[in-house]
């Protein structure tokens, strides 16, 4: 592992150390190690082309909106090479809940998630996606390693 130095401002640093505090880190440096990794993510999502990804998509709807739940099934169908598994629970007597696992390249799954929560209805959308590595496992499947 390789060692580095940082300076802040002090007000810098006891902000942070609240924030680490906050989020339940045990030290500075798993926070910061985090941190680096989700805006080396960040920047590879946008400079990057046909980089592959598994992702999950979460989104809240009311399944009485007309057609909204077929509609959706549709647009999952349509999109079942990209879709790996969905979970639906039951928020009340008129909201659901669903949450995707998706993998592919990030462009069609960015696609397919625009698609799905830009549907008349569906409330909350959020894409969460991590870029992967596709190995030859040596077997009949492929590996999926996450790249940082």
């Amino acid at each position: 592992m390789e060692r580095i130095t940082v300076s802040l401002p002090e007000d810098l640093a006891a902000e942070f150390d609240r924030l680490i505090e906050a989020r339940g880190y045990g030290n500075r440096s798993e926070a910061m190690r985090d941190m680096l990794r989700r805006e080396l993510e960040q920047h590879r999502l946008e400079r990057e082309r046909g980089v592959h990804c598994v992702a999950a998509l979460s989104y809240v709807y009311n399944h009485h909106e007309r057609d909204l739940a077929e509609r959706l099934t549709h647009l999952a169908h349509d999109a079942h090479d990209l879709t790996v598994s969905t979970m639906h629970a039951h928020l009340d007597h008129d909201h659901c809940i669903e949450t995707m696992i998706l993998r592919g390249p990030v462009d069609e799954v960015r696609r397919f998630a625009d698609r799905l929560t830009a549907e008349r209805g569906v409330r909350h959308g959020q894409l969460n996606v991590v870029t992967v590595e596709r190995r030859d496992g040596g077997h009949r499947h492929t590996h999926l390693r996450p790249r940082s």
